[in-house]
C-alpha cells in the first residue's frame, strides 16, 4: 500500500467516525462541546498533505510500545528516535523501528534538531521533569496519564502551557472515544435530565506485579507499587474515570473530598493501596463515588452517570431511561390481568414500577459494533480513543495547532486523584485548595 492509499484511508476512516459522532447533521453543536476534535477532521488532515510528523518515543515498555503499535498506522507519523534507561526495553523498540535512533538519556534526545514531538511513557514521577524539559526544549509533547505525581508538579506544567506556543497533550483517551464523546452530548443534551449523580468503579484480580530479574531493578520495574513514583490505583486508573465527571458536569469541580484507602490482601512490600473508595462532593450535594480494588474482578468497569430521567452506563456504550421502566411496569401489569392473575401483583406506588433494575430497557449510545473496554488490560484496549488522540497530536506537531481543553481536562482529573490520595492518607476531609484552581475550572 502506497503512502497516497494509506493517507485516503485514514481520510476515510475518520470520515466514518466524525459521521457516527453526528457531525453531518448538526455538528456545530457537537463542535461546541468537544472543541478539541477539531483537530480531527478529514479537512485538518487534508491540510497537511504528504508532511510527516517526525517524532520520538520516550519509554519503551509495555505502553510505549502500545503507542508504537498504533504510530504504525498513523501515516503522518515517522519515528525517528527510541529512548529508555532499561537496556532490554530500549532494545525491543529498536527492533521494531531499525531505522530509529536510540537514546538512553532523554536530555539528549531533546537537543536533536530534526525531532517535533516527544511521546512519554515513563512512570508517573518522571511526567513533569521530562514534559517540562520538553517544552523547554521547543518540543511539541504528548504524555500518558496522570499529568503528574504532585500536586505543585501539575501547577508548574499548567503554567508552562500558558507561556508555550508548542502543542501538550496527555492521553485522556476517553475525550476521543466515539461512544463517550455521542453519550455526553446527550447528557448535556438533557437526555437523562438533571445530573443528581456520579459512580466510577475499576476492578481487577491481579497483584500489579511485574517480574524482576535483579532486585535492584524492583523499585524500576515495579515502580506502580511505590509512592515515590506512583499513586496507585487513583493515578492509573481514576485519573480516566474522574475526567469522565468533570466532562459530564461541565468542568465543575468537588468542593470536598474524603475517602478510606488500604492494603487489603496483596501484603507483599507494596506501600500504594490496593483498595479505595472515595467520595467527592459538589455545592449542590451532588457526589461522584469512587471505588476500585485489585483482589475481585466480578464488576469490572464502568462510568456510571446518574440523572433524574435516566442512566448512563458510558463504558458499555448504553443509556437506561426512567420512564422506560414505568412503561415495562405497566406492560406487567396488563399482562397479569390478562392471565387473571392480578390479585399476586405487589403494588409498590402509583406507577406500578418494577423493583429491579434488570426491568429497564437498554439503549445504545451509538449505532454498531461498540468496544467494550472490561478494564482487564493493563496495558490497553484496540478502539478506546488512544489511536485517535494519537493520530491529532501527530497533526499538531505539524500544524503547530494546540488541542483545546485536553490539558485542562487532564489538569482537573489528575488534581482530583492526587486530592483522593490526600484524604485517604491523612484521614481527613479535604476542602479544595484555592492555589490549585485554574480559570478553567467552576465551583
Amino acid at each position: 500500500m502506497n503512502e497516497k492509499t494509506q493517507l485516503q484511508g485514514v481520510d476515510l476512516s475518520l470520515r466514518k467516525f466524525i459521521r457516527n459522532l453526528g457531525y453531518l447533521s448538526g455538528g456545530a453543536a457537537l463542535l461546541a462541546t468537544t472543541p478539541w476534535l477539531t483537530s480531527c477532521t478529514p479537512e485538518k488532515l487534508k491540510e497537511i498533505g504528504g508532511h510527516k510528523a517526525r517524532v520520538a518515543l520516550i519509554g519503551t515498555g509495555s505502553r510505549g510500545m502500545y503507542h508504537a503499535h498504533n504510530l504504525l498506522l498513523i501515516p503522518h507519523a515517522e519515528v525517528v528516535a527510541v529512548c529508555d534507561n532499561y537496556e532490554p526495553h530500549l532494545r525491543q523498540a529498536a527492533e521494531f523501528f531499525p531505522k530509529a535512533r536510540t537514546y538512553d538519556d532523554y536530555h539528549r534526545l531533546l537537543e536533536a534538531k530534526d525531532i517535533d514531538g516527544v511521546i512519554i511513557s515513563t512512570p508517573l514521577h518522571q511526567h513533569a521533569p521530562i514534559v517540562l524539559d520538553a517544552l523547554s526544549a521547543g518540543k511539541h509533547v504528548f504524555c500518558e496519564k496522570a499529568m503528574a505525581r504532585t500536586l505543585d508538579e501539575c501547577k508548574a506544567i499548567w503554567e508552562a502551557y500558558q507561556k508555550t506556543d508548542r502543542a501538550l497533550y496527555f492521553c485522556m483517551q476517553r475525550m476521543y472515544d466515539e461512544k463517550y464523546i455521542k453519550g455526553m452530548q446527550m447528557i448535556h443534551s438533557g437526555l437523562i435530565g438533571d445530573v443528581v449523580g456520579m459512580r466510577c468503579h475499576w476492578f481487577r484480580n491481579a497483584d500489579w506485579r511485574r517480574p524482576v530479574p535483579s532486585p535492584e531493578l524492583e523499585r524500576k520495574i515495579n515502580w506502580r507499587l511505590y509512592k515515590e513514583s506512583s499513586g496507585g490505583l487513583m493515578t492509573e486508573l481514576a485519573s480516566h474515570q474522574l475526567e469522565i465527571c468533570t466532562w459530564a458536569a461541565s468542568h465543575k469541580m468537588p468542593e470536598t473530598i474524603m475517602g478510606l484507602g488500604d492494603i487489603v490482601y496483596w501484603k507483599d512490600g507494596r506501600e500504594v493501596y490496593d483498595n479505595v473508595n472515595v467520595l467527592y462532593r459538589y455545592s449542590n450535594g451532588v457526589k461522584i463515588n469512587y471505588e476500585s480494588l485489585i483482589s475481585n474482578k466480578y464488576n469490572g468497569m464502568e462510568d456510571q452517570i446518574l440523572g433524574t430521567k435516566g442512566t448512563m452506563e458510558m463504558a458499555k456504550g448504553i443509556y437506561y431511561l426512567e420512564q422506560d421502566n414505568e412503561l415495562s411496569g405497566m406492560r406487567q401489569l396488563l399482562e397479569s390481568v390478562k392471565d387473571k392473575a392480578l390479585a399476586a401483583i405487589p403494588a409498590a406506588g402509583p406507577s406500578w414500577r418494577p423493583e429491579t433494575k434488570s426491568d429497564y430497557v437498554p439503549h445504545s449510545i451509538i449505532q454498531g459494533k461498540v468496544h467494550v473496554n472490561h478494564g482487564q488490560s493493563t496495558v490497553g484496549v484496540d478502539k478506546d480513543g488512544s489511536d485517535i488522540i494519537l493520530s491529532a497530536f501527530c497533526q499538531s506537531c505539524i500544524t503547530g495547532e494546540k488541542a483545546k481543553d485536553v490539558v485542562e481536562e487532564a489538569y482537573c482529573s489528575t488534581v482530583l486523584c492526587l486530592l483522593g490520595n490526600k484524604a485517604m492518607e491523612e484521614k481527613r476531609l479535604i476542602t479544595f485548595p484555592d492555589e490549585y484552581k485554574i480559570p478553567y475550572m467552576k465551583f
